[in-house]
């Protein structure tokens, strides 16, 4: 082994220090950059933190302000649930209510279908005589319509004829008057025949100049000149009575007229009316009136009409109440 020098142990000494030297930069090259790693982690973990310090400040904000909603949706939820609370007892009380109607409607639903199943037995016992009533009304219906048209055309015919069955009335009256006035003159005429204004006195020939002569015989000629001074006075109505014919003839007109028009089938028997026999309805049908329902609306004129054919029957028809009897036969042949 070579022997160390003086020389070596100094290159020894100096490469120990130089190395201890290099160590020592290098250690403190290392120190300062750990330094600055640690103070750069620690700058890092300041930020984090000083960040996590202003997150958790945020959050905490926002939790407070979540708790003061909380807090107010626990009051809206309390006052909710307080509401909600008598919202259910209300609803139970209407919840007992509907209990009750609802038996009572199962009540008045029973009934209800017991009616209809009565009703139902009545329709089906009434349906056999639908169809006959059907008919009957339609046989009702039809007649109406034949005596609208009828009662139609009497409109048309009857009213010239009325209007000279009053003129013929207004005449025969007057002509009655005045007949009634010729009675009365001739009656007084003859009254003054059996008077003292006739009587014949006794003549003095004495007293009568030579071309006369006393006689109780009349004079012709004086005679045959009152005769024509009275017929000249008595008015020309002793000839009303061909008038008179007249106006019954017309009413005869009017009753013929009626009766060409008016169906056999829709005649009704007046003889059913007490104090309607064969004569006095067979004077009815030729003035027209063959139905109940034309004695039954009867007028004043109608009666007038009545009582100039069927003299002293005025006061009969009022007091036999041929109306009220043609209104009720009407009723019974209307159900029957």
């Amino acid at each position: 082994m070579p022997e160390l020098t003086i020389t070596h142990i100094a290159l020894l000494a100096a490469a120990a220090v130089v190395g201890v030297v290099l160590g020592w930069v290098v250690r403190g090259n290392r120190t300062v950059s750990e330094k600055e790693a640690i103070n750069a982690g620690w700058q890092e973990q300041l930020e984090a933190q000083r960040n996590e310090h202003q997150r958790l400040m945020e959050q905490n904000k926002s939790l407070m302000e979540q708790n003061s909603q909380y807090q107010a949706s626990n009051t809206d939820a309390k006052m909710r649930a307080s509401e909600l609370s008598d919202a259910l007892k209300e609803a139970f009380g209407r919840r007992d209510e509907l209990q009750r109607q609802i038996k009572e409607i199962r009540g008045d639903l029973n009934s209800a279908v017991r009616e209809r199943d009565e009703l139902r037995n009545t329709m089906d016992a009434s349906a056999e005589n639908e169809n006959e009533r059907g008919a009957a009304i339609k046989e009702r219906d039809d007649k109406i319509f034949k005596l609208s048209r009828e009662l139609e055309n009497w409109q048309d015919r009857l009213p010239p004829l009325i209007e000279r069955y009053k003129q013929r009335n207004e005449e025969a009256e007057r002509l009655e008057q005045d007949l009634a006035e010729a009675q009365e003159r001739i009656a007084a005429l003859e009254d003054m025949v059996g008077s003292d204004e006739t009587r014949v006195e006794p003549v003095d020939p004495e007293a009568l100049g030579d071309d006369l002569d006393a006689s109780n015989e009349p004079m012709d000629q004086d005679a045959g000149e009152a005769a024509a001074a009275d017929s000249a006075d008595q008015p020309d109505e002793f000839s009303s009575i061909d008038e008179v014919e007249e106006q019954e003839e017309l009413e005869e007109e009017l009753g013929a007229a009626a009766g060409g028009n008016v169906d056999h089938n829709s005649r009704d028997n007046l003889k059913l009316i007490k104090g309607v026999g064969p004569a006095i309805e067979k004077t009815l049908n030729e003035l027209g009136i063959f139905r109940f329902s034309q004695i039954a609306e009867m007028s004043e004129y109608d009666i007038d009409r009545v009582a100039n054919r069927l003299k002293g029957f005025r006061s009969r028809i009022h007091r036999e109440d041929w109306m009220g009897q043609a209104r009720e036969l009407l009723l019974e042949k209307a159900s029957g």
